[in-house]
């Protein structure tokens, strides 16, 4: 029986990294797409298309009669996470790529495990720990190793500033999804289902209405496609697979990798470079978010 159970748990590892690469390579084709599609319209359409792939599945049997049974309080909820996670963190997120580097955008996304530490003080009463408080000071340290000295010019501090808005977005999308999720009262697909369908759509009519709906070429409606069918349904999907086998720590450390495949890609197809005292700093900040995220057993 321990056979079985290796080889199930290095697919694990195989499928996570997988899907980190996924993902990672999103910021990439982000980058690429923003030289044609308004950043808020191109969200909007990603996560648009994604929620169309997913929803013949919530037209099964079970999800129907699951949906049919969620109460009032509890469609506020998926309402709200839908409005934080995807119209929210999803648009500052595009916004961010279209005005800083890919790297740079990482670098900060990788603040919000220290931003979910804090507000759980408040929010969820959960306490750090020490070497959680030591993360998100080693982290700090890191992002001013990257920073120094700061040499900003106006398009990046607006950039700076619609992430500091998306990090937190993002930070609160986590508090709520766990509150959404604790208990496994809802099955991971029906959440998504409703929270995409709604957040994705008001993300793409906001996009429309303030940037346009322009002349789309071949080359970016495949990387839509992609974007929305591989690196979001199926790569979601793969994650939560994943999650069967693999420790609350692994996944941390796996999705930590990001940071550096993020560099690297960005360094071969966009042409951005980082010197060694940047690198130096993402090190650190990486090493930082993941003390964050490992709790106490």
């Amino acid at each position: 029986m321990t056979k079985p159970k290796t080889h199930s748990h290095t697919s694990a590892i195989f499928i996570a990294l997988l899907v980190t690469f996924l993902w990672s390579t999103s910021f990439i084709i982000i980058k690429l797409g923003l030289g044609e599609i308004p950043p808020l319209t191109f969200a909007g359409l990603r996560y648009s298309i994604a929620f169309m792939c997913l929803l013949p599945f919530a037209l099964k049997k079970e999800r129907v009669e699951e949906i049919k049974k969620i109460e009032k309080c509890d469609w506020l909820k998926l309402i709200a996470l839908g409005f934080i996670f995807y119209t929210f963190t999803q648009g500052t997120q595009f916004l961010g790529l279209s005005l800083l580097p890919a790297v740079t955008v990482s670098l900060i996304l990788n603040f919000t495990p220290v931003v979910v530490a804090v507000m759980g003080i408040f929010l969820l009463s959960e306490i750090p720990s020490a070497r959680q408080w030591f993360g998100a000071f080693l982290f700090i340290a890191g992002v001013m190793v990257y920073f120094f000295p700061a040499d900003l010019s106006a398009s990046k501090i607006t950039g700076l500033i619609v992430m500091s808005v998306g990090v937190i977005a993002n930070a609160s999308s986590s508090i709520l999804g766990r509150s959404v999720n604790r208990g496994g009262k809802f099955h991971p697909l029906t959440v998504t289902i409703i929270s995409m369908g709604v957040g994705s759509i008001v993300l793409l009519v906001v996009g429309i209405a303030m940037q346009g709906f322009p002349a789309i070429g071949l080359k970016n409606i495949l990387f839509l496609l992609w974007l929305a069918g591989i690196n979001t349904a199926l790569a979601f999907t793969l994650w939560n697979l994943s999650l069967r086998s693999l420790t609350a720590m692994e996944s941390s450390i796996i999705n930590g990798t990001m940071l550096i495949q993020i560099a690297i890609l960005a360094w071969v197809f966009l042409g951005e470079t980082i010197t060694l005292k940047e690198f130096v700093g993402m090190v650190i900040a990486a090493a930082g978010a993941l003390l964050v995220q490992l709790k106490k057993k």
